[in-house]
Formats: C-alpha cells, sequence, structure tokens
C-alpha cells in the first residue's frame, strides 16, 4: 500500500521532467520574440472608462499597466537577447536572425 501511495505522488513528478526539456527551435524563436521586443522598448496599455449605476451614480475607472525588460534597462541589444532566448530554450542556435523573423515589429 505504502508502494502504491508512493507511485501516486511521484507520478506527477515523472510526468513533468520531459516537459523541462529543449523545445523545438522554430517554438523558441516564436516564444522570444517578445523577450526581444521588450528589450527594445517598454509596452504598455491604458484603459479608462465611464460608468453609470443605480440611481443616477457616475463613476469613473482607469487602469495602466507597463511591462519594462530588466534587458531594456540594461541597454541590452535586442537582436543579443533574441539569440540567447533560442539558444537557452531549444539548445540550437536561430535559423534566421531578429530583423528576419515573421512577426518582428523592431
Amino acid at each position: 500500500m505504502r508502494a502504491r501511495a508512493t507511485l501516486l505522488v511521484l507520478l506527477p513528478l515523472i510526468a513533468a521532467v520531459p516537459a523541462c526539456g529543449p523545445v523545438p527551435v522554430a517554438q523558441a524563436e516564436a516564444s522570444c520574440l517578445r523577450d526581444a521586443e521588450l528589450a527594445a522598448r517598454p509596452r504598455g496599455s491604458v484603459t479608462m472608462g465611464v460608468g453609470a449605476g443605480r440611481g443616477g451614480f457616475t463613476g469613473g475607472f482607469g487602469r495602466v499597466e507597463v511591462d519594462i525588460s530588466s534587458d531594456y534597462v540594461a541597454g541590452r541589444d535586442p537582436s543579443d537577447v533574441f539569440n540567447r532566448c533560442v539558444v537557452r530554450r531549444s539548445g540550437q542556435i536561430p535559423t534566421r536572425p531578429l530583423y528576419d523573423q515573421p512577426g518582428w515589429r523592431g
């Protein structure tokens, strides 16, 4: 009974191990574009609105979101950030440079 309980506890851990391995280079390139974009410039959004409730009460709301990466703060080259990210995630160098990647909006 105890061995069975141990197996049930270890099974999710054993299943998660392959998820830690390298990903295909194309998948790494696609996911590393965001890191390179954040190294080039911060991203943000602003949301504002007005709403009316019961009894004629009117209220406003707002939200500001800003994404700033440590690579941007350190002044790192987005192309270098992209290359390092792809190698870290896939174990291979990118198939094309950052500036030739589909979806790059440098």
